[in-house]
């Protein structure tokens, strides 16, 4: 059995949050400390799993063409019942988002339209894997670029300072750095049976000495403990506060915003959030999309204010693995695409705009004539941001996103 199989194995059973491995940092004996001034600057990564529909989020309504591509779904001009609302003149977003809207007005959110993976594939697991490793074409990519990303980051790590929110370690943090995995929901920060005194000193003392696994279960227990801690400061003041948390993203958006407030060590999260494969009755201002849109809206909203000062310092990605078609199906809804929108909020976001080489969505403009081209990398915008944001060098960013195109982003998403 491999070590990271036995621990996961382990953790299965005992709720212990472990690292997918040993980081750069531990291998070199170097302090769990952390470094907070090492890691001021926040990167989260929200991904959409099952491909958003990017032309219904930020839609192109002052181009004729939408609404004859989307007789039913498309949303109306701005100002209309069940309109868009309005970005630019041109681009509109979808009304559920309404939460994102102070965002965009404060210049602190932006989108990158026709953007996403060059590759051409259609299947959501293999362009899941793509986005993940950012290394589109290739599956043989034993690790996420959010896992090199903690590799190649400054300053002394923390075993906390990499952290995922969901029911599985993702692809986009598997790797050599040490990461911790929670669960959605309230039962996230619950103490496990690792945390009875006795059973805990029992588990200590079988893996002090184990040559093979003792590292790993160490700073699997070093990393439960700074959640935990965190954790238990957060629920206080949010009982302080008076009132519930919101539920479902909104929910896990406001703990992990108090999580990592409460830890300053926290430095890059990610949280996978389903359900965007609308084949049928896709809806346009309400419905299907609209119903999974609302709750994204309210917990990036609930993000953003959470963090308070952090987020003048925090940049939030949120992408799909592809967009889906121009012009609606049969049943109302929308198939597999190719370019989607990716969505940048923070401080120090050059927002209020949406960005991209749009080329509109005439026939003639279309991907072999049925969806939004790439015209942006999607790893065009992940390594301006390592770059400007998190001030990653060359040569880390060349290790980062390997055979990343040569051709730089012709627009800056960040303010320097």
């Amino acid at each position: 059995m491999q070590r990271r199989d036995f621990l996961s194995s382990m953790a299965a059973g005992a709720s212990l949050l472990v690292p997918v491995g040993r980081s750069a940092w531990a291998a070199s004996g170097a302090s769990d400390t952390g470094d907070t001034g090492a890691t001021r600057q926040k990167l989260i990564v929200v991904m959409l799993r099952g491909a958003v529909d990017g032309l219904n989020v930020v839609a192109p309504v002052g181009d004729a063409n939408y609404r004859r591509l989307r007789p039913t779904i498309g949303l109306e001009l701005p100002g209309a019942e069940g309109g868009a609302l309005d970005l630019d003149g041109y681009f509109g977003l979808h009304p559920a988002l309404a939460p994102l809207m102070p965002l965009w007005r404060q210049k602190q959110l932006a989108f990158v339209h026709a953007s996403g993976s060059p590759d051409e594939s259609r299947s959501h697991f293999d362009a899941q894997i793509y986005m993940e490793t950012a290394t589109p074409g290739r599956k043989s990519t034993p690790d996420g670029w959010m896992n090199r990303l903690v590799t190649a980051l400054p300053g002394h790590s923390a075993a906390s300072r990499a952290i995922s929110i969901g029911p599985l370690m993702p692809r986009i943090l598997s790797g050599p750095a040490a990461a911790i995995n929670l669960p959605n929901g309230a039962g996230a920060t619950r103490a496990d049976v690792l945390d009875r005194p006795a059973v805990g000193a029992a588990f200590d003392q079988l893996y002090a000495s184990h040559a093979r696994f003792g590292r790993a279960y160490s700073e699997g227990r070093v990393a439960h403990k700074e959640v935990m801690q965190a954790a238990m400061s957060q629920e206080m003041q949010a009982a302080d506060n008076g009132a519930p948390l919101p539920n479902g993203f909104p929910d896990d958006a406001a703990r992990l915003a108090g999580l990592m407030r409460s830890d300053p060590r926290m430095q890059v999260a990610f949280i996978a959030l389903g359900g965007w494969d609308t084949h049928a009755n896709q809806g346009a201002a309400s419905g299907q999309l609209a119903n999974r849109l609302a709750p994204v809206g309210l917990g990036l909203a609930t993000l953003a204010q959470r963090l308070g000062p952090m987020f003048e310092h925090t940049t939030i990605i949120v992408m799909s693995e592809f967009g889906r078609t121009a012009r609606q199906n049969g049943n109302a809804g929308t198939d597999h695409g190719h370019g989607n929108a990716m969505w940048l909020l923070g401080g120090r976001v050059a927002g209020g705009k949406v960005y991209g080489d749009w080329q509109g969505v005439g026939d003639d403009a279309l991907n072999e004539g049925r969806d939004l081209p790439v015209s942006t990398d999607f790893r065009s915008v992940l390594a301006q941001v390592a770059e400007k944001h998190l001030r990653l060098p060359d040569g880390q960013l060349a290790r980062l996103f390997p055979d990343m195109p040569r051709k730089a982003l012709g627009f800056q998403l960040l303010q320097v």
